[in-house]
């Protein structure tokens, strides 16, 4: 085939219509270069936080999406957009063990450049803390409508299946976020210590009080309210 035949036909720049697409002159000029680092670990920790944007711009709009589906009861289509979130959230907290390489001191040359960066400042993060609580919002809304409470859906499980499946995706979004936050939080600990400052002025040790949050908490509150029920038939039968 000629050249004509397999050249770029997509417009933009770039030597390649693979390159023209993903837009890569423009992705991969983001980064700074090493003229502009103060340390070469700045590529490390700017390639990790980027990215992670990427995946929580992709989560968030999966989120929302999610919650029209589950508003306008298509909950199969719902639960399968919802896992792909909770990949996302998977992706961006793998991600931060390259962190772990980052050597403390090494860190703290880094940290010289952020400015008052803060990982509280972060676009993904904040879009999906705002987006949550619709979330949780449209779940309670489908769980009226069948005019149970959660406890039963649990129970009566084979009677709820989608929505039972859909709540069990929410609490693996919940735990996903904790455990995300908790990386983050070892992953500050491991380079500056737990009685540091943060860059946003918030003690390292507030930030480990903070991983036990739960954002959808009801969906936690019912395991207990299960094990009352389990354990108050179970006696009564015996």
């Amino acid at each position: 085939m000629s050249e004509a035949d397999t050249g770029p036909v997509l417009p933009g720049p770039g030597a390649s219509d693979y390159e023209r697409y993903l837009r890569t002159d423009e992705l991969l000029a983001l980064q700074k270069t090493p003229e502009e680092q103060v340390h070469r670990d700045e590529l490390l920790f700017q390639t990790v936080h980027q990215s992670s944007e990427l995946w929580l711009k992709f989560a968030d709009r999966e989120l929302q999406a999610t919650t029209e589906l589950i508003d306008g009861d298509a909950l199969l289509a719902a639960t399968r957009l919802m896992r792909r979130v909770v990949l996302c959230l998977r992706q961006v907290t793998e991600a931060l063990d390259m962190l772990d390489l980052l050597d403390p001191w090494d860190y703290h040359v880094v940290r010289s450049a952020l400015g008052h960066g803060s990982g509280f400042d972060s676009p993904g993060f904040r879009n999906l803390a705002r987006a949550t609580p619709a979330l949780g919002a449209a779940f309670d809304h489908a769980l009226s409508r069948t005019g149970v409470p959660l406890t039963d859906l649990y129970r009566r499980r084979a009677e709820f299946e989608e929505l039972h499946q859909l709540a069990e995706v929410l609490t693996d979004y919940d735990e996903r976020l904790r455990l995300w936050r908790f990386r983050h939080y070892s992953v500050v600990a491991r380079a500056i210590g737990e009685e540091s400052i943060g860059i946003a002025g918030t003690p390292v040790h507030v930030l480990g009080k903070l991983v036990a949050q739960r954002q959808l908490p009801k969906l936690w509150e019912v395991r207990s309210r299960l094990v009352e029920l389990f354990d108050a038939e179970r006696a009564a039968a015996g």
